[in-house]
């Protein structure tokens, strides 16, 4: 085989994989850097994984036959992989973290010392055959093989940091820390919960999704300061002992649990273990602290702790935060809260549904507690704002949208239909399902569809494969074939949407759920 032509294709192989690298660590990012949850993603999308890599499949045979010419037609069906995953826009683009920046020094090391040798042993043919198409075609397995080198390393940075913030904490006696989890709601609560409280106290909250145990300890280490006076902490989880490991860190004084339901079943295996982990933050709370509960929750509502506990709801009436005399237009909710020593007070928001309500209910309970009046809490209700992606109305050229793409569950899915219901116009569902239920995704999802042929003038499902229990729940109906669209990506879905007939009405469309680009 000619040199020149080896360095060639050495070179052009190096590009088509850090463009493959690129993509399986934007994945692998998706996941939670998960050894577990990596390796479950690569075994449902083999397919696509080697339709980007069915390159480097050619090239083995092509090589081992066609010597020099091999190259040439190896080169450029690495150019043509290159090509094909150069990266997209994305919901949810890579960031280069300190971490990804380290993995991809380590798979450079792999991927350079192997260019080398096949550039040095160019006559051995074989061995040009094999060795990079091969690690080209495992590149998600060399991703979990470089994470696996790289862990000493990262457990010490991130051992650093964790001592760095509970330092910090600890620093801090007179600082109330609130745990906010659920299955769902959560960030919702820790949104509204901030604004009620900053109108007496000086709040941190971790923002955005910041809600593992490194995302905590970066919110702590670059924004905790000595004048804050409460620190609002979500917590997520995807098995058992992660809400544990956060409140071992930020030891909080009070807890929220906003809901408990079917979620990240893919992780923990059964409801049984979200109930365990959900509460791990009830055994944290420190024993003169305070857990908030959502008594609509059933899950919920069966559990017993040991901790004092006040309680919250718009159905349960034994919650002792209860709104009532609700009324929902689009201009918002209108309700009435009495608090169990008897104040009372109407309150109003221009956010919409019964679940946003109930959300604020939660964040009115843990305010009035820490002694923020009724007066100022229906003031801080008034100005509260939608929390992207959640129940969140746009007034746009199409219609008006009903955003609710953020992490679709049953429960939520269920009330933002509801929401949809009653208003007047036409109504258009369009959602790609709900993911991450385990075994019971299949039948929630056909639950879903009946009750979205309940509330729906049209319906858009975005995902033919994915949407296929959806369909079935919607037929089982008896709902009319010509107002069911089955589309493959959200924008066929929004052309769909726009060339529906108005008839002289508004259109109302519900973005249920936006899947994340590594579904």
């Amino acid at each position: 085989m000619s040199l020149f032509l080896t360095g060639l294709y050495c070179i052009t192989s190096i590009i088509a994989m850090v463009m493959v690298l690129i993509f399986h660590m934007h994945m692998f990012q998706l996941n939670s850097y998960k050894t577990k949850e990596h390796t479950v993603w690569i075994k449902k999308n083999m397919g696509s994984i080697i339709g980007k890599t069915i390159g480097f499949y050619l090239s083995i045979p092509i090589l081992l036959l066609f010597g020099n010419p091999g190259l040439i037609i190896a080169s450029i069906l690495n150019l043509l992989t290159a090509a094909g995953n150069r990266p997209k826009k994305a919901k949810k683009p890579l960031v280069y973290t300190k971490r990804v920046q380290r993995m991809f020094i380590t798979l450079g090391m792999l991927y350079g010392a192997a260019a080398i040798v096949t550039f040095i042993l160019y006559k051995i043919v074989i061995l040009t055959a094999l060795l990079l198409p091969l690690m080209g075609i495992f590149s998600g397995a060399l991703i979990l093989l470089a994470n696996t080198m790289n862990k000493p390393v990262e457990t010490a940075i991130n051992q650093k940091f964790i001592e760095e913030a509970r330092k910090i904490i600890r620093e801090m006696p007179d600082l109330k820390v609130i745990g906010i989890t659920g299955s769902y709601g959560k960030t919702s609560v820790k949104y509204f919960l901030n604004k009620l409280l900053s109108a007496d106290y000086n709040v941190l909250m971790t923002p955005g999704n910041f809600n593992t145990t490194l995302g905590v300890v970066r919110t702590i280490r670059e924004h905790l300061r000595a004048t804050h006076q409460i620190f609002i902490c979500e917590m997520g989880a995807k098995n058992i002992g992660d809400i544990k490991e956060i409140c071992d860190l930020v030891e909080p004084d009070y807890g929220i649990i906003t809901s408990i339901g079917p979620q990240h079943l893919e992780s923990f295996g059964s409801v049984e273990n979200v109930i365990k982990t959900k509460f791990e933050l009830a055994e944290a709370v420190s024993k003169d602290g305070i857990v908030f509960l959502n008594y609509d929750n059933e899950y919920i509502v069966n559990k017993t702790i040991q901790k004092k506990y006040i309680t919250y709801g718009v159905d349960n009436k034994n919650a002792d935060f209860l709104p009532y005399n609700l009324t929902v237009s689009r201009e918002g909710s209108v309700f009435s809260l009495k608090t169990p020593d008897g104040e009372e007070k109407t309150f109003s928001t221009r956010l919409i549904g019964k679940h946003n309500v109930l959300n604020i209910a939660g964040a009115i309970a843990v305010a009035y507690q820490l002694g923020v009046s009724m007066e100022t809490l229906a003031n801080q209700v008034r100005r509260l704002e939608s929390v992207p992606h959640r129940l969140q109305l746009i007034n746009s050229g199409r219609g008006l949208i009903i955003d609710d793409a953020y992490n679709s569950n049953p429960s939520g899915a269920k009330a933002a239909l509801e929401t949809l219901g009653a208003f007047d116009g036409i109504r258009i569902l369009v959602t790609p399902g709900m993911v991450e239920l385990g075994e019971k995704q299949t039948e929630l999802n056909r639950i879903f569809g009946q009750q979205a042929a309940e509330y729906c003038d049209y319906i858009v499902l975005v995902g033919k494969k994915q949407t296929e229990p959806i369909q079935e729940g919607v037929r089982s109906k008896g709902y009319p074939e010509n107002r069911l669209f089955v589309v493959d990506d959200l924008q066929e879905g929004l052309s769909k949407v726009d060339a529906i007939k108005s008839e002289g009405k508004e259109k109302i469309i519900l973005l249920e759920n936006d899947l994340p680009d590594n579904y």
